[in-house]
């Protein structure tokens, strides 16, 4: 849902039964908001058991991963406080202290999903060492793709929602786990700007993008912006992000019943027209067309 109407924040608490529990993996809620400067944190639209004071901080009774993909903040635990930034994860385990924020000039945008249970306990503790609790990975595209399709299956609450969702949450340990260990993040200057400049294009599927703007608030000139990552993804930028709307909304074709005016309009294309035709040139297929032979049969 979107809270209180709130574009910036999207989240779902799920109530698994006693045989999802019996899997060994659950997932209790996932979410993603928008803090902006100076708003007040956390928000006041989460159930009790989730509300907490920062000053005073909380023990949780199960795993949390908070991803923060923009903003400053500050994390804090028994053992000290800790610079959350751009790239953290933040993993939260059950019965222990802690308390975070969004620093109030700053604001961050962040991605969490809560889960538990016996397979959650196991691979947690074969994965990570049992003080770590937060560190940068920076912004990988894959991992925010997993927090959306999490709130997408959420949203849905069909059937075997519950093992689905914990596939993705091992599926993400697995990605963190992997890029500590092998020193997967780029630290070439050029990925670390491509990947970034992907991520944001992916977190604003649903907005519109210029992309000049973008190489602005990348800090980079917009000519060499647009050379070199057409040389990196073999598009120009704002092509790029047309194929990244087209993709969302093949999935919202295939997987929900909103209208095709409705994704046209949620994508921010100018028209159904436009939308229809764009998405022809570029699949080959109609949207409707598309939708009758994507759907799963009944």
């Amino acid at each position: 849902m979107n809270a209180a109407g709130n574009p910036d924040i999207r989240f779902h608490y799920l109530i698994p039964n006693r045989a999802d529990e019996r899997y060994g993996c659950v997932v209790t809620t996932v979410g993603a908001q928008v803090i902006a400067p100076g708003d007040e944190y956390p928000t006041k639209n989460h159930p009790p058991e989730y509300m907490f004071d920062p000053a005073r901080g909380r023990v949780l009774r199960e795993y949390q991963l908070l991803y923060i993909v923009n903003g400053k903040g500050v994390f804090s635990n028994d053992e000290g406080e800790y610079e959350v930034t751009k790239g953290s994860i933040i993993l939260l385990r059950p019965g222990k202290w802690h308390t975070y924020k969004p620093l109030k000039g700053e604001g961050w945008s962040e991605y969490f999903i809560g889960f538990g249970g016996e397979m959650a306990d196991r691979s947690i503790g074969m994965l990570f060492q049992a003080d770590m609790q937060i560190f940068n990975i920076g912004l990988n595209r894959e991992l925010v793709d997993l927090y959306q399709r999490a709130i997408d299956v959420a949203a849905g609450d069909k059937p075997s929602t519950q093992q689905l969702l914990c596939g993705i949450v091992m599926y993400m340990l697995g990605i963190i786990n992997y890029t500590i260990r092998n020193n997967a993040l780029a630290t070439d200057r050029m990925d670390q700007i491509m990947e970034q400049a992907k991520a944001i294009m992916q977190e604003r599927v649903l907005q519109n993008l210029d992309p000049e703007a973008l190489a602005a608030q990348l800090n980079i000139s917009y000519s060499w912006f647009r050379k070199i990552f057409r040389d990196y993804t073999g598009y120009p930028p704002a092509k790029y992000f047309m194929l990244v709307k087209l993709r969302r909304a093949q999935y919202l074709l295939a997987n929900t019943d909103q209208s095709i005016k409705a994704i046209a309009f949620s994508l921010g294309f100018k028209s159904t027209e436009h939308f229809c035709t764009t998405f022809k040139r570029v699949t080959g297929s109609t949207p409707n067309l598309y939708r009758k032979f994507s759907a799963p049969e009944q």
